[in-house]
């Protein structure tokens, strides 16, 4: 297994992987679609990161930092290839974003989530994440938890 950042070639494992996570547990809101169809433009440009996980070259799931302000980055756009699912790939991403994180000085780093992936709390709890209040402006409908990791 190894961990790579964005490449044009993988844009559209990008997208395929986040629409079938957003198809499978909820739905697609105009702000995914709009984010995943130009992860340049609204990701990496503004000063975001996108990362890969593979095996032999193939691509097993992603994450995206998405840049909020000055040292704040939002971890979103986690999606793992179905049958890969249950592999810990995502708790791969997730230490791999956390170490990164620290390693680049972040000021900040946070999540929003829902309540009904239980799974994906616990795992966000376990490895440092706390919840804090709920802002009104969230950017996705389906969030009903906001999560940040103490840097």
């Amino acid at each position: 297994m190894e961990i790579k950042p964005f490449q044009q070639d993988y844009a559209l494992a990008f997208y395929d992987l986040n629409i079938e996570w957003l198809e499978t547990y909820f739905y697609i809101e105009p702000y995914d679609r709009e984010v995943l169809s130009n992860p340049q433009q609204y990701i990496i440009i503004p000063g975001g990161y996108i990362f890969f996980i593979l095996e032999n070259k193939t691509i097993l799931g992603t994450v995206a930092l998405l840049k909020r302000g000055s040292g704040v980055f939002e971890l979103t756009k986690m999606a793992i290839e179905p049958k890969q699912r249950g592999k810990y790939l995502g708790q791969q991403l997730l230490k791999y974003c956390i170490s990164f994180a620290k390693e680049n000085n972040f000021k900040q780093l946070y999540l929003y989530s829902n309540t009904i992936l239980e799974n994906a709390i616990y795992i966000y709890r376990k490895h440092g994440f706390k919840q804090v209040t709920m802002p009104k402006d969230t950017p996705y409908l389906r969030s009903n938890i906001k999560m940040i990791y103490p840097l």
